[in-house]
Formats: structure tokens, sequence, C-alpha cells
């Protein structure tokens, strides 16, 4: 049986699912927030979950019947990796870690906020690399809790960013990205531009792979797994 740092894990993933319902509401769809999981019933924009699991106790009769399966590309983020969703059709897509870090101390100079619909756009350029446009709608820059940070280069291009979820006593940082690749350097502005923004506020988030060992060096500590899956049908 997996097991995890619940409570760590349980701050990140609500954390997380205001982000995701964010996300949707920006687009006009509304979630459904229940006691064991935040569903939508209306397939989510791309790479955002159509469900998020908010306990370890959630089981699939909490999710199945409360999502689009019939659109193709359902997915389900299952936060305490506790879930069979075999025999629902449903396949693991990746598996990740959830990630917490003590409240940082700023040490340089720190990233800008977005504030305008021209630097949002301009953000989504550089984190997609020009593949994706209108996945973070304007919308999102009225949602006070959540804040796109962004690091530009001399010659004013954005070479770095992040969006940055403050809920309860943490801030949760999703879509880190750096365009060439340094992700040491880009956790190191982000998290110094947290601590100004939010000092004294723990960050928390969850990465896999080698963009996982990256927030390791960047003072993180792994609390427990998660896993993400994909409806087949």
């Amino acid at each position: 049986m997996h097991t995890s740092n619940t409570g760590p894990v349980r701050e990140a993933v609500r954390n997380n699912a205001e982000w995701c319902a964010a996300l949707c509401r920006a687009h006009g769809i509304a979630g459904e927030p229940g006691p064991y999981a935040w569903t939508s019933p209306r397939r989510t924009p791309l790479y955002y979950p159509d469900a998020v699991t908010l306990t370890p106790e959630a089981s699939p009769r909490d999710i199945v019947g409360r999502i689009d399966l019939a659109a193709p590309g359902a997915s389900v983020k299952d936060s305490f990796a506790r879930l069979d969703l075999t025999g629902d059709g449903f396949e693991v897509l990746f598996d990740a870690q959830w990630i917490h870090r003590p409240a940082p101390q700023a040490a340089g100079k720190g990233w800008q906020l977005v504030r305008t619909e021209g630097e949002l756009a301009e953000w989504e350029r550089a984190w997609s690399d020009g593949d994706s446009a209108g996945l973070f709608p304007p919308a999102l820059l009225a949602e006070s809790a959540h804040t796109f940070l962004a690091e530009r280069d001399g010659d004013g291009r954005m070479v770095a960013g992040a969006v940055a979820s403050r809920s309860g006593q943490v801030v949760g940082i999703s879509n880190l990205y750096a365009v060439d690749g340094d992700r040491d350097a880009a956790w190191a502005g982000c998290l110094d531009t947290v601590a100004r923004a939010w000092p004294g506020l723990a960050v928390v988030g969850y990465e896999s792979g080698d963009d996982l060992a990256a927030a390791l060096r960047a003072g993180f500590t792994a609390t427990g797994p998660l896993s993400v899956w994909l409806h087949q049908g």
C-alpha cells in the first residue's frame, strides 16, 4: 500500500484542486466540489483533470458517473495513489510526487507579476514554446488567489515563469518553466518571488522525473505519491 505524509499532502491536494477549479471557471466550466473529490461534469481544458481526489478514502464511485467519459481524453488525478480505475476503462498516464518546502527567504531581485492580458498571452507563448493559445484565459487575472509570475531577460523577453496559488498557509507552484531548460535557476527565482510576495508561507506542488530532481535540489521534500489516470474510451 502507498503511504504518504498526509498533512502536507492534503494541503497540496486542496491547493492544486483549487487551481484546477479556477482554470475551469475561466473557461466557463463549473466544477463540483464534494467530500471526497472535485469533479467536472464537462470535459476540462487540455492538461487539466476532470476529477481530483481530495482524501485517501475516495473511491471510483465518487468519480465515475460524475465526469464526461463520452468525450475523449477524460483524466483523473488520484491524489493519494490509492485508486484502481482499470475496470472503468482507465490506465495510468504518469506517476508523480507531491512536494513541500518550508518558507523560503528572499535573496535576489525576484520575478515580475503578470498583470495584463498582453503579458498573460506572452507568458503562455513562452510556457508552451508558441504551441498554445487561450489555455489561460484573461479571466484568470481576476482570480486573486492565483498569480502568474514571470522573469524577463535583458532584452525584455519572458524566459521563465510559474503559477502561484495561495490557499491556507501554503503557496502552490505549478506550470514552472524555463525557456533555456535551467530548472534550478527557475526554482531559485520563483522561490525568491514567493518569499517576497507571501513571506512566511510554505511552498507545495507536484513534480516527476527530472523536474522532481530539480525541486529536491531547491529544498523540497517528496511527501507522497499521486497518479494521473487517462480514460481509454
